[in-house]
């Protein structure tokens, strides 16, 4: 029992220090970060500026907080955010697209109204 506490003593430093050492090898994530802001341009093309604000605040202040984690080498945690950016770029762009598809049923629908609306008039007066 002894020799296994102290077993486990001896090698808990051992372990604790790996994976310490294995979190600073962590290579930068540049493609990610490349992928993220192609993202963030896509939902801007898209019209995610106008309609879809507070995502694109956050994918772009995500992406920032990545690149500057990369420049204290802090790998893993700018993988994260680059990640974490993409996905609020994407939601973004869905949002920009379903506005923007809404807007289009809208004005169809008006359309539609008025045509029915002069269909029932020249109906009614012949």
């Amino acid at each position: 029992m002894r020799l296994l506490s102290l077993l486990n003593l001896l090698l808990l430093p051992l372990i604790v220090g790996s994976l310490v050492g294995c979190s600073s090898n962590f290579p930068p994530p540049t493609q990610k970060l490349a992928h993220s802001e192609a993202a963030i341009n896509q939902a801007e093309a898209a019209g995610a500026i106008e309609f879809a604000p507070l995502e694109m605040r956050a994918a772009r202040e995500k992406l920032a907080q990545a690149r500057e984690s990369m420049t204290k080498e802090e790998n893993q945690k700018a993988l994260q955010l680059a990640e974490q950016a993409e996905v609020d770029a994407q939601l973004a762009e869905s949002k920009a697209r379903t506005a923007k598809a809404q807007k289009t049923v809208d004005v169809l629908q008006e359309s539609i109204q008025t045509l029915k609306e002069e269909i029932e008039r020249k109906a009614t007066n012949p």
